[in-house]
């Protein structure tokens, strides 16, 4: 049963799209009159520093273990107003929320025209690189954001208390990331195996130094 601050979200949201489910072009239209001269999501960059603020990165099981569906869904309305809420204590809540924001974007973080080309590749750090500075501006630098980020998590330091090692980072993450149109099961159990290989590949060989003039 939805609660009276759920309803009162899906009213308003005729009125202000929601950053969930939208494409990246249209969430950036949004933000723009808030933060006209951010190259990244609000949403993305926001929800991630929480959870690097709520020490997520030695937080054992972060990214796999889910945060509580009713402060996940609260945190959810609140970010759609443009807020951070002060307060926050668990950093499953923010990470659970950054992995929906990445698995409800209207279209893949990877498109869909890269697809084929990601998973051919997903033992060949060069390729695999290729494919990410041949992504559209704006993917490149939020998928650029995602594995700068994940490569904090993968510090043996961090891993030896979250126990998220980068094999179980790239299990968790591909899905929000890379999305196979086949309907046929085993294509699509043979491509989640490559999926995974090619984020791992990612995370342990990407330069991001890119992104420093983003950031």
């Amino acid at each position: 049963k939805p609660s009276t601050d759920e309803i009162r979200h899906a009213t308003n949201a005729v009125f202000c799209p929601s950053m969930f489910g939208s494409s990246l072009d249209e969430i950036m239209n949004m933000q723009h009159e808030h933060y006209p001269d951010r190259q990244l999501p609000w949403v993305q960059t926001r929800l991630s520093e929480e959870v690097l603020k709520l020490n997520g990165a030695q937080t054992e099981g972060i990214f796999r273990v889910p945060g509580d569906i009713d402060e996940v869904n609260a945190l959810k309305l609140q970010v759609d107003q443009w807020v951070i809420p002060e307060g926050l204590t668990d950093p499953h809540v923010p990470a659970s929320l950054l992995k929906l924001w990445y698995r409800e974007l209207e279209d893949p973080l990877i498109p869909h025209e890269f697809y084929e080309q990601s998973i051919t590749h997903y033992e060949n750090p060069e390729a695999a690189i290729a494919v990410v500075h041949s992504l559209p501006k704006l993917n490149r630098l939020v998928l650029g954001y995602l594995i700068r980020f994940l490569q904090i998590f993968v510090q043996p330091a961090n891993v030896s208390v979250t126990k998220m090692d980068v094999n179980n980072l790239a299990m968790v993450m591909a899905p929000n990331c890379l999305r196979c149109q086949s309907d046929n099961p085993r294509i699509i159990f043979e491509n989640t195996r490559k999926e995974m290989s090619f984020l791992r590949v990612l995370i342990q060989h990407l330069d991001t130094s890119f992104m420093d003039d983003v950031l």
